[in-house]
């Protein structure tokens, strides 16, 4: 891509730009972190929660920048007198432009994918598994990015932001072309769609799969209508939509559906009507723990479904990824097939080892809802007792560990409180914020500061028929603490328990 098409591509954000002394200079790359600039880049400069990017315009061309994108006129003003010889751009907004130009720069891959959004508080990073899991079945070849990574075959990236940055996201649709993927499954945040990270994307299917209050604080989400808002743009972007009928503002989301024409597909465990409905849900253990439920739906047809992944939500994941896929087509065959050895990383994912004293379970609860879910699930095999290990991360909502501690005090045999991230928090700070809530209740507890010492306090405890929880980092592979992120796996800190 040269200069020349860089300022045809934002010509519909453009409010201003400054003459190009030679449009046939090709860019290398498009960066909005001055540290990653290299000769030949275009440097998007975009007003942050934190920092400026502005302030680093001169940083760039000092690094050999071949053109500036802004959205500030006084820097605009400024800059652009004081390097005549280097194109500026101001732009109505500096993220959409950052998300036009990528899409263009990468050669509109997102155009050549299928893509499924998910959005929602909780669910979507196993859905999306789930998802991918039934259209592979089906003979699609589909990617899954999101919380725990981009994953396509061998293919694997871990990601920062359950929806990365525009730039990332748009690269990641061009390796995943390449590779010969035709559709991709991807979690859609509410910060992505208030932040355009998604902006332009065309959305073959949009789906919600419920909303409790999170992600609300400062540099987040001013209050709840706000999340509320930002989760519903997702269904302005999407042909189809898929609604879990049982969630909280549903009827919200349908009557955006509805007043975009986008014809809506909904799912329930409690509304026959709906167009697929799931009963008689079975929880058992056969080689691990395992959930069997039926499905009806609105044109006549049942059948029997059996997941390899426990708990009362697996059941509204399980049938949240049958409606889409159904709905795009895909026999149920292919659907019930995939899901019978269906597996999730970090979400009620076994620890295999065959010497644990009793299963030990990794899950990325790290919210109120998703730990009491987990609890919801856990118990339905009623198990004898339940030791639950978990922390809280640093520099997040306190609100988080009030009502973390709650909850684990009010279900957990015993809860075990350590480390998470507790990036440049003090770690006592963030235990007694929990413990604010834990003190709610009547709950046992212990404090294990290191969080490998916690785990095996755990497993000491354990006894057949217990159940072992590892909450808050799910498929997270380090600690994050003062800055400086050390490997920490907990599956090999199981396993190595026994050496």
């Amino acid at each position: 891509m040269n200069i020349s098409k860089v300022y045809d591509v934002l010509s519909s954000l453009t409010l201003r730009s400054t003459p190009m002394n030679d449009g046939s200079k090709c860019i290398s790359g498009i960066v909005y972190d001055s540290r990653e600039i290299r000769t030949s880049d275009v440097f998007v400069a975009i007003t942050g929660v934190k920092t400026d990017g502005h302030i680093y315009i001169p940083k760039s061309i000092e690094s050999g920048a071949y053109a500036i994108i802004c959205e500030n006129s006084l820097f605009f003003e400024e800059y652009s007198l004081k390097f005549p010889d280097i194109p500026f751009i101001l732009v109505s907004s500096a993220r959409k432009a950052l998300a036009v130009l990528s899409r263009h720069f990468y050669d509109n891959a997102c155009d050549k994918l299928s893509i499924i959004g998910i959005t929602g508080t909780k669910g979507k990073t196993s859905t999306s598994f789930m998802i991918a899991k039934i259209l592979n079945q089906s003979g699609k070849k589909c990617g899954i990015i999101g919380t725990t990574g981009a994953y396509f075959e061998d293919y694997f990236e871990e990601m920062s932001h359950s929806t990365p940055e525009s730039r990332e996201l748009h690269r990641i649709f061009a390796k995943l072309v390449s590779l010969g993927a035709t559709h991709v499954v991807m979690e859609v945040s509410s910060q992505a769609l208030m932040m355009d990270r998604v902006y332009g994307l065309s959305f073959d299917v949009g789906i919600f799969t419920n909303i409790t209050p999170d992600h609300i604080s400062e540099g987040e989400h001013k209050d709840f209508e706000d999340y509320l808002y930002w989760k519903s743009r997702l269904f302005t972007m999407c042909r189809m939509a898929v609604i879990n009928k049982d969630a909280d503002r549903a009827d919200f989301i349908l009557d955006v559906c509805c007043k975009q024409n986008i014809d809506a597909i909904t799912y329930s465990c409690t509304d026959t009507s709906c167009a697929f409905f799931a009963h008689d849900e079975v929880f058992y253990i056969d080689k691990g723990m395992k959930t069997r439920f039926a499905v009806d739906t609105n044109k006549g047809d049942s059948f029997e479904v059996s997941v390899s992944v426990p708990g009362k939500f697996s059941v509204f994941n399980a049938l949240c990824a049958i409606s889409t896929c159904l709905s795009m087509g895909c026999d149920k065959r292919a659907a019930t097939d995939a899901l019978k050895n269906v597996k999730v990383i970090g979400r009620i994912e076994p620890v295999e080892n065959p010497r644990l004293p009793c299963p030990v379970i990794i899950d990325y609860a790290h919210n109120a809802m998703s730990l009491e879910s987990l609890f919801t699930a856990i118990k339905a095999y009623n198990p004898k007792r339940i030791f639950c290990v978990f922390g809280c991360g640093g520099n997040r909502s306190k609100l988080r560990r009030y009502e973390m501690g709650e909850i684990s005090g009010k279900y957990a045999t015993l809860s075990i409180i350590t480390a998470d991230n507790s990036r440049f928090e003090e770690l006592d700070d963030i235990i007694a914020d929990i413990l604010v809530g834990m003190n709610k209740t009547n709950g046992k507890y212990e404090i294990v500061k290191d969080r490998k010492d916690a785990i095996y306090r755990a497993i000491d405890l354990g006894r057949e028929g217990d159940i072992i929880l590892l909450a808050g980092k799910g498929q997270e592979t380090y600690l994050d603490i003062k800055g400086v992120k050390t490997h920490f796996d907990e599956r090999e800190v199981v396993n190595s328990y026994f050496n």
